[in-house]
């Protein structure tokens, strides 16, 4: 990836985010989903699925920027183990997505909402765990010095922005699923692998990102 100065990707990534926004209709992440799978989307499905919000937190460190990840605790039912963005299901006192990504990522990691600018919204991503999450991308102005809720994240770490804005980083893998063979994106920052719904939104990130020409 070319350099950017820390000025210059500030305000191209905000270029990139700039008339997104969380209102409905939403648009829905391209999946890239080989022939007949298209019945995962079905609109039965799609209504049936819960809403849930991430904060992608894009840090503006001393150093540069970098993006906030989670791992999630071996000790929870679901996705344990894997790489996340701070987020969760809707609750009733939501107002918007924003405030869920914003309340989740203050649960999970202690990140206070004040400290955080919105910049924008990627595209929702069904999830096989049947939620539609919508991802939010949000400015901190860094350090971070994150306070873990144990009991849901095992660590939390930051990637470089040069690193999740280089898409030659990204490779497409996949995955059986009722007989259907379901592509995913997948990189590796050092020991922890992110894959699934997470690279996915960063590679959403990535592509908007080198669409500013």
């Amino acid at each position: 990836m070319a350099h950017f100065k820390p000025e210059a990707l500030e305000a191209r990534l905000r270029a990139a985010l700039a008339g997104t926004h969380d209102t409905e209709p939403r648009p829905i992440a391209k999946l890239d989903l080989p022939l007949g799978g298209d019945r995962w989307l079905t609109p039965a499905f799609m209504k049936a699925l819960r809403p849930a919000a991430v904060l992608a937190p894009v840090v503006r460190g001393p150093d540069g920027y970098s993006i906030l990840l989670t791992r999630r605790s071996d000790a929870l039912a679901s996705h344990r183990g894997q790489v996340s963005f701070p987020g969760g299901r809707r609750d009733d006192t939501d107002t918007s997505a924003a405030a869920n990504a914003l309340r989740e990522a203050h649960e999970e990691v202690g990140l206070d909402p004040l400290k955080v600018e919105i910049l924008g919204y990627l595209d929702d991503y069904p999830t096989i765990s049947r939620y539609r999450v919508t991802p939010v991308v949000g400015l901190v102005d860094g350090p971070v010095a994150p306070v873990i809720q144990v009991s849901e994240v095992a660590e939390a770490f930051e990637v470089p922005m040069h690193i999740v804005l280089d898409p030659k980083v990204y490779v497409q893998r996949s995955l059986t699923r009722e007989g259907l063979m379901i592509p995913f994106y997948e990189l590796d920052w050092g020991p922890q692998r992110i894959w699934g719904a997470t690279a996915g939104m960063l590679h959403d990130l990535c592509l908007r990102f080198h669409a500013q020409g």
